[in-house]
């Protein structure tokens, strides 16, 4: 494999597909949009986040909603891109979350703010400011 972005897509399993959807666009300022899933035969429901499936190296998901797969139950964090974490950190609560890690120095490598969604999950919010 080359020295490249190996993930490429994402997915933050929901109980509550409405909520967390609010809970996004209003802590990052950003419209999730909903594509025609195909008949599966699974009962699925997913909101994606912005992005560019041609881009290369770049990851995008989707929040889902699917029967057998309950919010918060994982071991991964999602990193979202901020200029400055503390401008969402300030968002969070706002819109239903938690703060679990205020804005905190990583060194070099920036700043960082963990915070558990509205459905349970912890997500990251990056910045080099």
């Amino acid at each position: 494999m080359k020295n490249e972005n190996p993930v490429v897509w994402f997915e933050i399993y929901t109980d509550d597909l409405a909520r967390a959807k609010t809970f996004y666009e209003n802590v990052f300022k950003f419209t999730m949009s909903e594509i025609p899933m195909p008949d599966t035969g699974e009962n699925m429901q997913m909101l994606f986040f912005p992005g560019d499936m041609d881009s290369k190296n770049r990851a995008t998901g989707a929040l889902v909603q699917m029967e057998g797969f309950k919010a918060g139950n994982n071991s991964t964090v999602v990193y979202f891109m901020s200029e400055d974490c503390s401008i969402e950190q300030g968002r969070v609560e706002k819109a239903g979350g938690k703060i679990v890690k205020p804005k905190m120095s990583i060194g070099e490598y920036g700043f960082i703010v963990l915070a558990s969604d509205t459905e349970g999950n912890m997500i990251g919010i990056h910045s080099m400011k």
